[in-house]
C-alpha cells in the first residue's frame, strides 16, 4: 500500500483492526459447521467464488482500465498468486477435518515466518538475529502443537505413542496440512507483492480471488464433488464465509493499511489464533490442552519477536 497515510482516519484504526480480527476468527468455526454437510474443497471454492462475485461489479466498472492495462507477465503472476491462495485454503480447510481448530489455526499462522525465511531469496531482504530467534521459537512451538494431539502430560512426564503410530494418526495429517497451508500463503504473499504495488486494492483482490476460485472449482470437479444438493443451512455458511472473514475481515486490515504501517497491522493479526481458539471453545466445545497452550504461546511469541524489528523501523519513519 506504500507509506501509511498521514490523513486523520474517520475511525481509530485499532477499532477497525479489532473488527477485522473478530471477523477472520470466525472462519474456522464457520468451516467446522459447513463441514458437517459439505466437503472441504466445496467450502473453499464457494468462499472464493462468492467473494469474487461480490467484488465483480465494482472491479469491472471503476477498475476496468487498470485491469485492461496489465501486461501478460503480470496476469500470469496474478494467476500464480491465486493458485497458491487456492492451495492455502484447500489444505487449511481440509486440516480442520483431522485436527483441532486450535492446532490448525496456530500452525497456519506461521505464515509471517515463512515469508521472512524466503524474503532473502525472493525480495533480497536479509534476516536479522531477531527473526532467527523468533523463527526458532515458532518452530519449537509447532513441534509442541504437533505433539499435543497424540501426546499427554502425566506427572510432569510427556507420554507419547511410538513413532509409527504417531505419524499415522489423523491429527498429525491435519497438522501437516495446516503447515502446508502456511507455506502456500507465504508464497501467495511473496508473489503478490509486485502486483499489489501497481494495482488498487479492489483490482488486486478481484484478480487473485478470481484465479483462486477457478483453481478451487477445477480441483473440486476433478475430485468428483458437486456444488449442489446440500441442505439450505450449508449455503448460509458459504455466504457467511465469503462476507465475514474474507471480505469484512481482510478488508478491515487493508483499510487500516491506509493509516498505519503494514508491520503494525501484521502484529495485530497474531490475535487470530487466540480469537479462533476462544470461539472454538464456546461454539465447538474444544478445550485446548496444556501442551497446545504452551505450543501456541511459543509460536505467537516467535512471530511477535520476529516482527518487532520491522515494526520499530516503521514507527521511527512514520
Amino acid at each position: 500500500m506504500g507509506e501509511p497515510s498521514r490523513r486523520q482516519p474517520p475511525v481509530p484504526p485499532i477499532i477497525v483492526l479489532i473488527v477485522g480480527i473478530l471477523a477472520v476468527s470466525t472462519a474456522s468455526g464457520f468451516f467446522s459447521y459447513a463441514q458437517a454437510y459439505a466437503p472441504s474443497l466445496v467450502i473453499a471454492a464457494y468462499r472464493l467464488s462468492l467473494a469474487t462475485l461480490v467484488l465483480a461489479p465494482l472491479a469491472l466498472t471503476r477498475h476496468r482500465a487498470e485491469l485492461s492495462h496489465l501486461l501478460p507477465g503480470e496476469r500470469a503472476l496474478a494467476a500464480l498468486s491465486g493458485m497458491f491462495l487456492a492451495l492455502h485454503f484447500a489444505s487449511w480447510i481440509t486440516s480442520l477435518e483431522y485436527t483441532s481448530v486450535a492446532s490448525s489455526v496456530v500452525l497456519v499462522s506461521t505464515t509471517p515466518l515463512w515469508v521472512a525465511l524466503f524474503s532473502p531469496f525472493t525480495l533480497r531482504e536479509p534476516l536479522t538475529g531477531r527473526v532467527w530467534l523468533g523463527m526458532g521459537l515458532a518452530m519449537l512451538g509447532g513441534v509442541v502443537v504437533g505433539l499435543s494431539d497424540t501426546c499427554r502430560l502425566e506427572s510432569r512426564a510427556l507420554i507419547c505413542p511410538d513413532w509409527r503410530t504417531f505419524v499415522q494418526g489423523e491429527a498429525f495429517l491435519g497438522d501437516m496440512l495446516a503447515l502446508f497451508g502456511a507455506l502456500m500463503a507465504a508464497a501467495y504473499v511473496l508473489i503478490g507483492r509486485r502486483l499489489r504495488a501497481k494495482l488498487s486494492l479492489v483490482g488486486y483482490v478481484f484478480m487473485v480471488y478470481g484465479a483462486a476460485a477457478v483453481v478451487l472449482v477445477g480441483i473440486m470437479a476433478l475430485m468428483g464433488h458437486s456444488p449442489w444438493g446440500y441442505p439450505p443451512v450449508t449455503y448460509l455458511w458459504f455466504v457467511l464465509l465469503a462476507l465475514v472473514p474474507q471480505l469484512l475481515g481482510h478488508s478491515s486490515f487493508n483499510w487500516a493499511l491506509g493509516y498505519v504501517s503494514a508491520a503494525y497491522v501484521s502484529i495485530t493479526l497474531l490475535g487470530e489464533p487466540i480469537g479462533s481458539t476462544t470461539l472454538a471453545y464456546f461454539l465447538l466445545r474444544e478445550t485446548p490442552t496444556a501442551l497446545k497452550i504452551i505450543g501456541a504461546i511459543l509460536i505467537l511469541s516467535g512471530i511477535y519477536i520476529a516482527s518487532q524489528n520491522d515494526n520499530r523501523k516503521v514507527r521511527q519513519t512514520s
